[in-house]
């Protein structure tokens, strides 16, 4: 994609002024490329748009703003689009030397910071002011003050994340971010609508069904009202936990709604809350049976408070708020949170089993087979790596790598038949999972027509079906025909 904008245009139009850019200002339109080594992990589009000395790269996101990356490993936004990022640039050739700069220094210790980054760019360039001078006018800039400028470039690089974080193709691994700054964590930007949702139904317990009803705005309601606790909310904690309890899925919020209810201790509460205790086991997960009393019941919701919950946000986990982003369909927020933690995550097989299945829950199952592989490589079990081997095989076919998919699911057989089980798997419902996934890779192959891999993995999992039980044999029929009348087509 040609990247345009009126600076742009001109610049490619008029070879002094792109020399003069590419020499003084580092914006060579001709070092424009990495396009194939690097992505967006949002999926918007990012097209090239010039290099520097440095190894760096410039690239438009989505058609709006421009993105840099460095030979380093990091990458930001710095203007929000081509002509606002080339006029800084202009405006401030050393701008990497300012990224340190905090967004509220004051004026007189941002110009020192200004010229303190230009000179030694100006021992190179001594005639730096004309050429800018030069520049601004061939493409139509009006001066701006350095304040004006840096100001600009940090607003833009406070808006790196979450849509724009760069990413390397072949390893997924998300770029750091070029600047030092603090973020908005993300508990605050999930709790924000609670907190006005809570504030408002505080003020007018008429708006309950309307805020209730919605899944993602209760869960946010009650985490909003886990760290602002007041002795009135007794009412308005009962209706929520009754919408929790009703709820076709019970989760982490109704083990909350039920404990900030019994931390009231309240008699009229009790048959309400043993017989959502009784009939929803997830009200009381991790904590001994709700008691028959007041008294009981308000020393047993402390002690879950205090094991499970707490009033200080700041000591939830993570993916407390990472889970409430992608039910508030803040979709890049979660995805950003656990991409970072995947690149942290070492060799935690626990943190890397769940990042996976969260990042499967978002979508993304490119990222969730990169958790799930560092997950199964790090498995003694045979079972137990055959389980994750074949988890893998199915993320790595939905991601569309049906090659690395074959690879992987050609080893889960043998990793079964070496357990100490031997090779009773292949009747059981295991084996009825594993023989799925090779028909569904057999189906994914032949769309895709690759052919061996298609004819292979339907003649494993055709194999496999034989020695089934009738049951299970009749079970996989329908996807076993499917996939063989698909193969059967691609070699015609």
């Amino acid at each position: 994609m040609t990247v345009s904008g009126h600076a742009i245009g001109l610049l490619r139009a008029q070879p002094v002024p792109a020399e003069l850019a590419a020499r003084s200002f580092g914006f060579d339109l001709d070092r424009a490329g990495r396009g194939e080594a690097v992505r967006l992990a949002s999926g918007a589009s990012l097209d090239p748009l010039a290099g520097d000395g440095a190894g760096g790269a410039y690239f438009v996101c989505g058609g709006g703003p421009v993105l840099y990356a460095s030979a380093a490993g990091a990458a930001g936004l710095i203007g929000a689009d081509p002509d606002e990022a080339l006029e800084m640039l202009i405006g401030l050739p050393a701008w990497r030397d300012l990224l340190q700069l905090a967004p509220g220094a004051g004026e007189r210790q941002l110009l020192a910071a200004v010229a303190e980054s230009e000179k030694e760019l100006r021992a190179r360039v001594p005639d730096l002011d004309a050429g800018r001078s030069e520049l601004r006018d061939a493409l139509g800039f009006a001066e701006r003050s350095p304040v004006e400028l840096v100001a600009r470039l940090h607003t833009a690089l406070l808006r790196t994340e979450p849509g724009h974080v760069l990413l390397d193709t072949a390893t997924g691994r998300a770029h750091g971010l070029l600047d030092p700054h603090p973020r908005t964590p993300l508990r605050e930007t999930v709790l924000a609508p609670g907190r006005a949702d809570l504030a408002r139904l505080r003020d007018d317990a008429s708006a309950l069904p309307a805020v209730a009803e919605d899944g993602a705005r209760r869960a946010a309601v009650l985490r909003a009202a886990q760290f602002d606790r007041r002795d009135t909310d007794l009412p308005l904690l009962r209706r929520l936990l009754a919408y929790e309890a009703a709820a076709p899925r019970a989760g982490e919020e109704l083990r909350l709604a039920a404990v900030l209810v019994g931390l009231h201790g309240c008699a009229a509460d009790v048959p309400l809350l043993r017989e959502i205790g009784a009939s929803k086991p997830a009200a009381r997960r991790g904590t001994p049976a709700i008691p028959e009393a007041p008294a009981p019941l308000a020393a047993w919701a402390r002690a879950a408070d205090e094991a499970l919950f707490g009033d200080d946000p700041a000591r939830q986990p993570e993916l407390t708020w990472i889970r409430l982003a992608r039910r508030q369909g803040r979709t890049e927020h979660a995805r950003v949170a656990l991409l970072r933690m995947l690149d942290g995550a070492g060799t935690s097989a626990d943190v890397l089993r769940i990042l996976s299945a969260e990042l499967e829950a978002l979508g993304d199952h490119f990222q969730a087979a990169r958790a799930q592989s560092g997950y199964a490589a790090l498995l003694d079990k045979p079972r137990e790596r055959a389980l994750a081997a074949r988890k893998l095989t199915e993320l790595q076919r939905l991601t569309g790598d049906l090659p690395a998919a074959w690879r992987t699911l050609q080893q889960v057989a043998g990793m079964l038949d070496a357990d100490e089980s031997g090779r009773q798997w292949r009747r059981l419902g295991l084996g009825r999972l594993i023989t799925a996934e090779h028909f569904e890779l057999a189906l994914a192959a032949a769309r895709a027509k690759l052919t061996r891999i298609a004819r292979e993995s339907l003649s494993a999992g055709a194999e496999l079906q034989s020695g089934m039980g009738k049951s299970a044999h009749r079970s996989l029929g329908m996807l076993s025909q499917e996939a063989k009348w698909a193969v059967a087509r691609l070699i015609k």
